[in-house]
């Protein structure tokens, strides 16, 4: 059974800084390329960044210079870093399993139950 469980998430102001982590389990992790999504009320589900299975990374244009991401394959674990936060991030953040590929939009295999990250001003 694949389990996605992030963790991380919280309240922070802006220009302040959080890290999520996704720890996955019941899955060959090296073989799946990891992405972190986000949702805002009333929103769309976004892509916000991927990284492949052998580390090639992509990042929406919104989080470009200010996001992260990072795996650790011994660890089974995927990290997002998030700087200079602005209350526009505010959402719930997903972390989505997929076989070898990153892809921007929902079509991955696994997702996580999501962690809440609010920004206020």
């Amino acid at each position: 059974q694949v389990q996605l469980v992030e963790s991380g998430g919280g309240l922070v102001q802006a220009g302040g800084s959080l890290r999520l982590s996704c720890a996955a389990s019941g899955l060959t992790f090296s073989t799946y390329a990891m992405g972190w999504f986000r949702q805002a009320p009333g929103k769309e589900r976004e892509f916000v960044v991927g990284i492949s299975w052998n580390g090639i990374t992509y990042y929406a244009d919104s989080v470009k210079g200010r996001f992260t991401i990072s795996r650790d394959n011994a660890k089974n674990t995927v990290y997002l870093q998030m700087n200079s936060l602005k209350p526009e991030d505010t959402a719930v953040y997903y972390c989505a399993a997929r076989w070898r590929t990153i892809v921007l939009g929902t079509d991955y295999d696994y997702w996580g139950q999501g962690t809440q990250v609010t920004v206020s001003l």
